[in-house]
């Protein structure tokens, strides 16, 4: 199965759903098109295509309604993939019946992508412990291997009340 973007809430994997795996598992689950990938990748042109034990990797292209007034490629373009594929890789150590929020993150922008530009970005954690964990990324051309943005994450590794 290709992975899918659910189109409302109801088609998207519940909360038992999501404690029932670890973060691993849940991953797996989005990568064989069993559960919905995030909708705003879908929004955003970016997918995640590859997962190993705290690595993750995306891949996406901006397009013309990522941009912000000057016809860039918006900041927040750069940033939701980071987050997202730095956010992934700590879902990778997340443990069944916990869940992660990112508490904050940090993007630096090192050359502009341009519209229409493949991009592949990878996530990798740098420390997973029972509350917390922290993580890096980095965004590089997929044709010329160039570095385009880098980011560091600190998530939350919780419970869920019941």
């Amino acid at each position: 199965m290709p992975v899918f973007f659910a189109q409302s809430l109801d088609k998207m994997a519940s909360r038992d759903d999501i404690l029932s795996r670890s973060g691993m598992e849940f991953l797996q689950d989005i990568m064989a098109g069993r559960i919905s990938a995030a909708p705003l990748a879908e929004t955003l042109n970016f997918e995640m295509t590859g997962i190993a034990d705290g690595e993750v990797t995306f891949e996406g292209t901006p397009e013309a309604h990522c941009t912000n007034p000057m016809r860039g490629v918006h900041g927040g373009w750069y940033g939701a993939l980071l987050d997202s594929v730095m956010g992934c890789a700590v879902m990778t150590r997340v443990p069944k019946g916990r869940v992660y929020t990112t508490l904050e993150y940090k993007v630096n922008l090192t050359r502009a992508i341009k519209i229409g530009q493949r991009v592949q970005a990878k996530g990798f954690v740098d420390h997973a412990g029972r509350s917390t964990a922290t993580a890096r990324g980095e965004v590089r051309g997929l044709e010329n291997g160039k570095l385009y943005a880098t980011g560091t994450t600190t998530c939350l590794i919780m419970k869920t009340d019941a």
